[in-house]
């Protein structure tokens, strides 16, 4: 189980708490909000997923963003592989990933290195 140091998730909670997110911390240092559970069996790190995804930094600004894409979930960063298997297919979740569970010490096409990345994806289906 990959798990944030804790200078990262301190970092984290303090920009929720400043921003007033309504999220659950999760033991493996990110934070989560689920806006629908969806329904069904929940994918697992060896799935291939059909996401709608947008991502942006601290500040607001958008960095990436796709609909109906497919991926393998263990071809992803640590914070999907985590965060996507909390919910069902037909459901969506806002991840609040810290720079560990994402592109971490790496700069990376827009963002900037060390960055806490905000994800907004609606998990289509389970392929």
């Amino acid at each position: 189980m990959a798990k944030a140091p804790e200078s990262e998730v301190a970092v984290l909670k303090e920009f929720i708490e400043a921003s007033g997110i309504s999220a659950t911390a999760d033991e493996r240092g990110f934070y989560y909000s689920i806006q629908s559970p969806g329904s069904g069996e929940k994918p697992t790190v060896r799935s291939n997923v059909t996401v709608n995804y947008e991502g942006s930094l601290t500040n607001g600004k958008i960095f990436d963003s796709n609909k109906n894409i497919s991926f393998g979930l263990y071809q992803l960063i640590l914070g999907w592989q985590e965060g996507i298997p909390l919910i069902a297919p037909g459901g969506s979740i806002t991840l609040y990933l810290p720079p560990s569970l994402a592109y971490g010490s790496r700069a990376q096409g827009g963002i900037p290195a060390n960055s806490i990345l905000i994800f907004k994806i609606d998990l289509i289906r389970i392929n």
